[in-house]
């Protein structure tokens, strides 16, 4: 078999580490997490290695809030791309600005998605059939089309992690729509209930490890039903009903708005 090549966003964080050490336990996959610090990314590039016996492994910087950053990465992009997970969230307590001067969650944990699977979208393509995984949450809701930004709303990390995730999931039946003639699936997931550092800042717990986390975002990358099935929402490796895929001109409204900082 030719070799799979995957990226892992927030691959230092607790489930991202898991998705990228349940892949690279097949020695036919090369992983590539991409991360903010060097130091972690070092470390958890040898752990991997160390644990997998998989050589294949290795990490791009990125900072995903800065679109500077993320067009540095595909300028120096130079092999193909088979998977695509796009993991990395933030949640800071207090309403923050990029040098964009965009909210960070909004920056983060929406653009980010969106602007990594439009980037990499001929070379997804060119590498068919390809698949790009957006972890969500089912702890998704409270999206106003109107104050992404929250300009006018009073900012909570809670709030505005609720709507990146309820965004996660309608941009996957956006973008779902517009790749699969190309030989790209997009689907989202719901990774399971992880303590994390996350989970902390959100001011919850968690009772799963991340492996458990991982099962579902994993499986999506590596089994056959991540090739034949294309926008929809899964939890513990099932299909599930989607309420905010019901209402298609607003997942078009937040397409058109969110595409124009791509």
């Amino acid at each position: 078999m030719s070799q799979i090549t995957a990226i892992v966003t927030g691959a230092t964080g607790s489930i991202g580490k898991a998705i990228a050490m349940k892949l690279a336990m097949n020695r036919n996959y090369k992983v590539i997490l991409v991360c903010r610090n060097e130091k972690k990314a070092q470390n958890t590039v040898e752990e991997i290695q160390s644990v997998s016996g998989n050589p294949f492994i290795d990490y791009e910087l990125v900072d995903l809030s800065n679109y500077s950053s993320i067009k540095a990465l595909f300028k120096r992009w130079n092999q193909p791309l088979d998977i695509l997970i796009n993991n990395a969230a933030e949640t800071p307590r207090q309403r923050q600005e990029t040098p964009e001067r965009l909210e960070k969650q909004f920056a983060t944990n929406i653009l980010g998605y969106l602007r990594l699977s439009k980037g990499f979208q001929d070379i997804l393509m060119e590498s068919s059939p390809s698949r790009i995984i957006n972890v969500a949450s089912y702890w998704a809701g409270d999206l106003d089309i109107n104050d992404l930004q929250f300009t006018q709303r009073r900012y909570h990390n809670n709030t505005a992690y609720r709507q990146s995730k309820q965004a996660n999931r309608m941009l996957t039946i956006a973008l779902a729509e517009r790749y699969k003639q190309l030989g790209i699936t997009v689907n989202t997931c719901h990774p399971g209930d992880v303590n994390s550092a996350l989970s902390n800042s959100l001011g919850f717990g968690g009772h799963q490890s991340p492996e458990q986390g991982a099962a579902t975002p994993v499986w999506l990358a590596t089994d056959p039903i991540g090739n034949s099935t294309t926008g929809k929402y899964f939890e513990n490796k099932k299909i599930t009903p989607c309420i905010f895929g019901r209402n298609i001109q607003a997942i078009e409204e937040l397409y058109s708005l969110c595409e124009t900082y791509c």
